[in-house]
């Protein structure tokens, strides 16, 4: 599925609702709760803060695509094409860090 089919499957999720898209705050709030779910999970796996006994593993996966879900919401809410703004930033991170980094090379065998 590509960027712009998923942000008319939420589209059309949040449509069957009368509340629709909630204000932009509150989706940033919404967004913040997101990123500190994903936060905690790291904290408990590569971290220095073990989970406790009782708590359940958590999803990386998920958390991640619950924040993705938000950021559509967003998107959405503000008429933004996310492909066309992901297409922009990676011309720019192309063109700005084309060099910052070392490249990785490429084993090839002599024959």
């Amino acid at each position: 599925m590509d960027v712009l089919e998923m942000q008319r499957e939420v589209d059309r999720w949040i449509g069957q609702f009368e509340e629709g898209y909630w204000p932009p705050l509150a989706m940033l709030a919404r967004l913040t709760e997101e990123v500190g779910e994903l936060a905690r999970e790291i904290n408990h796996r590569f971290g220095t803060k073990p989970k406790k006994p009782e708590e359940p593993e958590g999803d990386l996966a998920l958390e991640l695509a619950d924040i993705l879900f938000i950021i559509i919401c967003y998107a959405n809410s503000l008429g933004i094409n996310l492909e066309k703004a992901f297409n922009k930033v990676m011309e720019k991170y192309r063109q700005r860090d084309s060099e910052r980094w070392t490249r990785k090379v490429e084993n090839r065998e002599e024959n």
